[in-house]
């Protein structure tokens, strides 16, 4: 983690510091990114799968429109999935700030600082905390609403998909075992399906709560997940 500090003038004339922290490294950048170009294609295209456009009229040949639709949601499901792969090695190999969201630490000072991030949220606290990774709250919340459910979007769609492959396909020997828990694979569609939601609803949270952090903390959040570097701007009187 490399720290840069340099003094900075603002209109006040107030001593201001600003200090930069270079921790996002560039294969978590690359990760989100590609997370967010993913996603949103699958649930564009899965939100079509579950509601089909009206049929056309014409020769189906011509008119090969859902599918189109299916290959585009299955090929950004599987570049989706090598990214996760590619990630989960990251998580053991990359810095600290690299492992974040895929675990939640149980020391009760975690959960004192969540509760510090709600009330500050809430405009009941004057000062936020500075935080160079994810804060505690997002770091609980991007663990329960995202890394979860992604994994489940992933376990529960191809297992969906190896219904059309075959059971000897490499999908069902590895994702199979689902139907056993819901052998009705019509439960795993509408599970999916309300996953996709959850995954939407946390994005939007976490696009609002980037924006807001970046205007009323005083620390760069959206910009810091394309240089990998944080600033702080502190200033004294």
């Amino acid at each position: 983690m490399k720290i840069h500090q340099s003094p900075a003038a603002d209109a006040n004339s107030e001593k201001a510091i600003e200090q930069s922290v270079y921790f996002y490294q560039a294969p978590v950048r690359l990760w989100h990114w590609g997370n967010a170009f993913s996603i949103l294609t699958l649930a564009l295209t899965g939100y079509f799968i579950g509601s089909p456009l009206p049929s056309v009229s014409g020769d189906a040949s011509a008119n090969y429109l859902m599918g189109h639709i299916r290959f585009v949601h299955f090929a950004a499901a599987q570049t989706l999935s090598v990214l996760l792969i590619l990630r989960l090695y990251w998580v053991f190999v990359g810095n600290v700030h690299a492992r974040q969201i895929f675990y939640v630490p149980m020391r009760g000072r975690f959960w004192k600082e969540c509760l510090h991030e709600v009330r500050g949220y809430m405009f009941m606290a004057r000062q936020p905390k500075r935080h160079v990774g994810h804060n505690p709250l997002a770091r609980l919340t991007m663990f329960l609403m995202f890394t979860l459910p992604l994994f489940f979007m992933v376990i529960t769609g191809f297992a969906l998909y190896s219904e059309g492959a075959g059971r000897d396909s490499w999908e069902y020997v590895l994702f199979g075992w689902v139907f056993s828990i819901w052998p009705n694979s019509q439960v795993i569609h509408t599970l999916h399906h309300l996953g996709m939601w959850v995954i939407l609803v946390f994005v939007i949270v976490h696009i609002y709560v980037a924006v807001r952090e970046d205007i009323m903390s005083r620390q760069s959040v959206i910009s810091s997940m394309i240089s990998g570097e944080r600033l702080f701007k502190d200033v004294e009187d």
